[in-house]
């Protein structure tokens, strides 16, 4: 029976552009769903339709070689083409009863692996892998400085442990591998894919491996220079400010940045910010006071003259 051309990556629900990744996961999900072993009776001969479309567009999405020609046949099929499928005459019968269970049987293996669909009574038993699942996870700074570990739960009853590897960043993915969804009828479970996400931290700023924070300063500290006391994530420390400092100046204390995977550090930058008293005491003001009549006085003038 013939059957109207569809577009394959709308089968399967994803763009023109998706991954390898993108496709696997899309079509792992949609298997899953549609399955007619997995179906109500009533609802196996229509499910069983539309699981040989997603399995034809996955077989051919899937495969760089076929794929890159069909991508080439642009935009003609919104027209529509008449095609017949290898195999479209065979019916779906009440379970997974096919006609020739050795040509079902590779059918399946060139979907989901060698070794997939194994023949049982009545027909195919098919293995499904179970679906991927993926989450957030927001970390502190002090969890990326110390590898630390975290405990998440996931379906709402199962709890897993998860360790924050040295040199994880924002937008660092963690795989836990088949701790997915299980499979069916045998299948392999998916896996578990963790995406970091950082939580600001009130001090520190992350830039790439540095970490930056803002130093105050009083214009005398600015001007005179100074030894002031700040807090590192490792510790407090003293800081040596050289005269003349202006605001934005950028202090750096090697080795206090976040780790990297190969056991080194980034650095800590101080960055200057010059802050004036909001409430000055009447020495400090007389002072100001004092400053602002030299600035603005005009030079003296030599004797005589």
């Amino acid at each position: 029976m013939a059957v109207k051309f569809r577009d394959y990556y709308e089968v399967l629900g994803v763009p023109r552009t998706a991954t390898a990744d993108d496709i696997k996961r899309a079509y792992r999900q949609l298997a899953r769903k549609h399955h007619p072993d997995l179906q109500p009776a009533a609802e196996r001969t229509r499910a069983a339709e539309r699981f040989k479309e997603i399995n034809e567009a996955y077989e051919v999405l899937s495969d760089s070689d076929k794929r890159g020609k069909y991508d080439a046949l642009g935009a003609n099929w919104k027209n529509g083409m008449d095609f017949t499928p290898p195999g479209a005459e065979r019916s779906y019968a009440g379970t997974a009863e096919w006609e020739n269970a050795e040509d079902v049987s590779d059918f399946f293996a060139s979907l989901f692996g060698r070794g997939a669909g194994r023949p049982g009574r009545g027909g195919v038993r098919v293995t499904i892998p179970g679906n991927d699942i993926e989450a957030e996870l927001p970390v502190t700074l002090e969890e990326l400085l110390h590898n630390a570990r975290h405990r998440i739960t996931l379906d709402g009853n199962r709890s897993l442990e998860v360790e924050i590897p040295r040199g994880s960043r924002e937008g660092t993915v963690l795989r836990l591998a088949g701790q997915g969804e299980r499979g069916v009828n045998g299948g392999p479970p998916g896996d578990v894919y963790i995406r970091l996400r950082m939580i600001p931290h009130p001090r520190y700023r992350v830039a790439g491996d540095d970490l930056d924070m803002d130093l105050p300063l009083w214009p005398w500290q600015a001007v005179l220079g100074a030894a002031v006391r700040i807090e590192t994530p490792d510790g407090p420390v003293t800081l040596t400010v050289p005269a003349g400092s202006q605001s934005g100046r950028r202090l750096r204390l090697r080795g206090r940045g976040l780790p990297r995977a190969d056991g080194s550090r980034g650095d800590l930058y101080a960055v200057a910010r010059i802050v004036v008293p909001e409430s000055p005491s009447v020495a400090e003001r007389e002072a100001y006071e004092t400053l602002k009549q030299r600035a603005t006085a005009p030079a003296d003038r030599t004797a005589g003259g």
